[in-house]
């Protein structure tokens, strides 16, 4: 961005000409060729989930997220429906394509006024895990925030020490952008947390990757990718 000055001469932020605020996500399903992502809904998704996120999971799974392990279906499921319940929560299962409820994701600090907003709540079970269906949700959850409500600003962020999730958020098109030190005490644990972020100028092209990557014919006679998302 070009820099520009105020009548001081200082240096100011670029101007948002005619900028109105967005809309809060509305709480849709979103359709692709791999997976189906829709709004979580405690009383036919909490069983399901439980049981697959438990699935080939001794627990580790939970380790940097500021809550669970759930001992009982019944704790997850009150859990579930108090972060969706949050103004600024929306929490979103994910199907794959033989309709096995794989996962969860959500949109969190979400702020119109901004245009930001951030991914979060992000727990793939092992059916989900380096599947074309991750790939998909999260590019799908992307392109709806960016393309059909016009958000400035994507954020992710995780436990410093989260090495699984800050690789994931490079290979998806995430910018580090720093260490919040001492950000949270989790688990009466200390967390820095890191921060990044995808801004609108970059989605076009991140976009573009995106759908040559989901291209059928970036996949095998079985299902495997013939280019990964970083090299394509």
């Amino acid at each position: 961005m070009m820099q520009e000055k105020n009548e001081f001469n200082q240096l100011v932020g670029f101007s948002v000409p005619n900028w109105n605020k967005v809309s809060e996500p509305p709480r849709i399903i979103l359709q692709g060729r791999f997976c189906r992502v829709e709004p979580i809904n405690p009383n036919l998704h909490a069983e399901a989930l439980f049981n697959n996120l438990a699935f080939e999971n001794l627990g580790d799974s939970w380790t940097y997220l500021p809550y669970g392990p759930f001992k009982s279906c019944e704790a997850f499921s009150e859990w579930i429906q108090q972060t969706d319940a949050i103004p600024d929560n929306q929490l979103y299962v994910i199907f794959n394509a033989e309709n096995i409820l794989v996962g969860v994701a959500g949109f969190l600090r979400i702020n119109p006024d901004h245009g930001s907003i951030e991914i979060g709540h992000l727990h793939f079970s092992k059916l989900l895990q380096r599947t074309p269906a991750a790939t998909e949700a999260m590019y799908l959850m992307m392109r709806h925030i960016f393309d059909d409500l016009g958000y400035r600003r994507y954020e992710w962020k995780c436990h410093t020490y989260n090495e699984p999730s800050k690789k994931a958020a490079v290979r998806l098109g995430f910018k580090f952008e720093g260490v919040f030190r001492q950000h949270l005490v989790i688990k009466n644990r200390n967390r820095d947390t890191a921060w990044f972020s995808i801004i609108d100028s970059e989605w076009p092209e991140l976009k573009k990757k995106f759908e040559r990557w989901l291209d059928p014919a970036n996949f095998d006679a079985n299902g495997r990718q013939i280019k990964n998302l970083t090299g394509i």
